[in-house]
């Protein structure tokens, strides 16, 4: 038999029943909050493994309250990785460890780290993104809208092709080079001669296969790991053209939501991760070169005079691109350079 309870004590049991599981999401949803990290490759790469360690050290030091969920192969963006900082921006992506080439569209002052030959070695790299000059470029990064928190490395970016040895500037002529979507990058190896080819990394692999495109342009590592050897790439010239840092970052929203003590812990695990990831890209550097060699791949190392060749051939290119970065910014990075 069904007992019988006056509408105004269902009422106050309704309202009890709905605080109390209020109550209990609310608590839940301070216990866990779960942030996306949006990032090119995956862990199989040392720029998919920084994304993870990153998360990897935020759960550990929030006993899990806080936790970054990756996604890699730029899944956030439906794989288009040029619009990833657009997206951040937005507040679509909560956080990102991106590439100074992707996001240069959005952030011309990135276009720094593009200019060809201007950071010679590690040493250069590390006088640029860790004094006046990298201050300037996450200033920069911030004004638009996205926090920008420490720096990681995707490497130097080495030449392949399927043609032969590349040398001097004139081994370019007429080749068709797969490059990412970067004006600058069509301006660089134009300069040089060749016919830049712009195609997203899904379809650069199979047009290597089919010999579309004879050459592509990459750090070692990503060479190494996605096996670009079998494709046809039988050369590779070592010429540290450009190097591509890597940046922690947050939606400027985002970031504003947490608590003082979360920012902390996003921007100290941010630099410890970066930190690791540019220590193991470098130390796994001659290794990969090794096992690229045993291979079968033939490896050119370029002569000081050689060198300065390309660097002569593609001067120009300073000429349009550096009122587009900004000329104390540029200036700012040669004088670290200069006085490492």
């Amino acid at each position: 038999m069904f007992s019988y309870l006056p509408s105004r004590s269902l009422s106050r049991l309704s309202c009890a029943l709905v605080g109390t599981a209020f109550a209990a999401m609310f608590a839940t949803s301070l216990q866990a909050r779960e942030l996306s990290v949006s990032t090119v490759l995956s862990d199989a790469f040392p720029w998919g493994q920084a994304a993870q360690k990153w998360a990897d050290l935020v759960e550990e030091r929030s006993d899990g309250e806080l936790t970054l969920r990756v996604y890699p192969n730029s899944q956030l963006v439906n794989g288009d990785q040029t619009r990833e900082f657009s997206a951040m921006r937005s507040g679509l992506i909560d956080l990102a460890v991106g590439s100074t080439i992707n996001w240069s569209p959005q952030v011309p002052e990135l276009n720094l780290f593009s200019l060809p030959f201007l950071m010679p070695d590690e040493a250069a790299v590390d006088a640029v993104t860790g004094g006046e000059a990298g201050d300037m470029v996450f200033e920069a990064i911030e004004a638009r809208g996205v926090v920008p928190l420490a720096w990681g490395e995707n490497g130097f970016r080495q030449l392949s092709n399927s043609s032969g040895e590349i040398d001097e500037p004139a081994d370019l002529e007429g080749l068709k080079i797969r490059v990412v979507g970067s004006p600058l990058f069509q301006d660089t190896f134009s300069a040089l001669g060749a016919n830049p080819t712009q195609m997203s990394w899904a379809d650069a692999k199979p047009a290597l296969t089919t010999g579309a495109v004879d050459g592509q342009e990459n750090p070692l590592s990503v060479f190494d790991v996605a096996r670009i050897d079998q494709v046809g790439q039988n050369h590779v010239t070592l010429w540290n053209y450009m190097n591509d840092p890597l940046i922690f970052a947050a939606n400027q929203q985002v970031w504003a939501s947490l608590s003082d003590d979360e920012k902390a812990l996003l921007k100290e695990t941010a630099v410890e991760a970066g930190a690791w990831e540019v220590a193991m890209t470098r130390e796994q550097e001659a290794g990969r070169l090794a096992d690229i060699q045993e291979r079968g791949v033939t490896v050119t190392e370029l002569s000081d005079e050689q060198y300065q060749a390309f660097v002569d051939a593609t001067a120009n290119v300073y000429d349009k691109w550096i009122p587009r970065i900004g000329e104390e910014l540029v200036e700012a990075a040669r004088n670290a350079i200069e006085a490492q």
